[in-house]
């Protein structure tokens, strides 16, 4: 009796460290899936814009909202008069980044 209960053990942990594992290899497979998808939902709000000019402007105020730094802390009304719009229409599009974003 004792050694099946020694067996059961064994067999459980045995059971428990291959989950161990397997949970790591989903884990980095869920974490890859879910980067794939927010990148694409970025790049799906840029591609919104109408033509080039309005795409850039729209990826600039993304990079502002995630990463300023990667745009020398650039204010939305700079970005907004380097792009020929008005800083109240740069902040507009930041709000809109960060509602679809979920931010």
């Amino acid at each position: 009796m004792k050694n099946t209960t020694h067996t059961t053990r064994t067999t459980l942990t045995t059971s428990a460290d291959e989950k161990f594992f397997a949970e790591e290899i989903i884990i980095a497979s869920e974490a890859r899936r879910q980067a794939i998808e927010v990148i694409t939902r970025v790049f799906i709000w840029v591609v919104e814009g109408a033509n080039a000019p309005s795409r850039e402007v729209r990826a600039t105020i993304a990079i502002h909202c995630v990463r300023p730094d990667l745009i020398g802390n650039l204010t939305l009304e700079q970005i907004g008069r380097a792009a020929g719009i008005s800083g109240q229409a740069a902040h507009k599009l930041a709000r809109d980044f960060r509602v679809s974003m979920g931010l």
